[in-house]
């Protein structure tokens, strides 16, 4: 398979493809042209790497992943131990998104909205105090 087909079939961008190629994720052959020669477990690397980043792990969880995918005697826990580390960082970021909605809801709920200058959302962006 061209570059093309294993995106399509992938479903990520070309770019994204010779980026991970660059850095290592995977290896296609090259024909004498020089041109990239997908074969199936290349197809099936990408997919991998195309779920994990929609889960939101990084370039270098996703190496780790590979690996431990690749490795036939891992041991579960490691896998599990990676997600979950994972999983507390979303559930962190997932706080700090509820907080700085609940602040801003308060904000928004105390302007007036109305021709007067005064603005609650100003004062608490300029002091931290609302």
């Amino acid at each position: 398979m061209n570059i093309g087909d294993v995106a399509q079939r992938a479903g990520l961008p070309p770019k994204t493809i010779r980026y991970y190629e660059d850095i290592g994720l995977i290896t296609p052959l090259r024909d004498t042209n020089g041109y990239r020669r997908f074969r199936d477990s290349d197809l099936h690397k990408l997919a991998f790497l195309g779920r994990a980043r929609a889960l939101g792990f990084t370039i270098e969880d996703c190496r780790t992943l590979l690996a431990l995918y690749d490795d036939k005697t891992r041991a579960s826990a490691d896998v599990k131990d990676l997600a979950q580390a994972h999983l507390n960082k979303i559930e962190d970021k997932i706080s700090q998104l509820q907080s700085m909605r609940d602040t801003l809801s308060e904000l928004v709920q105390s302007c007036a909205g109305d021709n007067r200058p005064d603005c609650p959302i100003l004062s608490d962006l300029a002091t931290g105090k609302h």
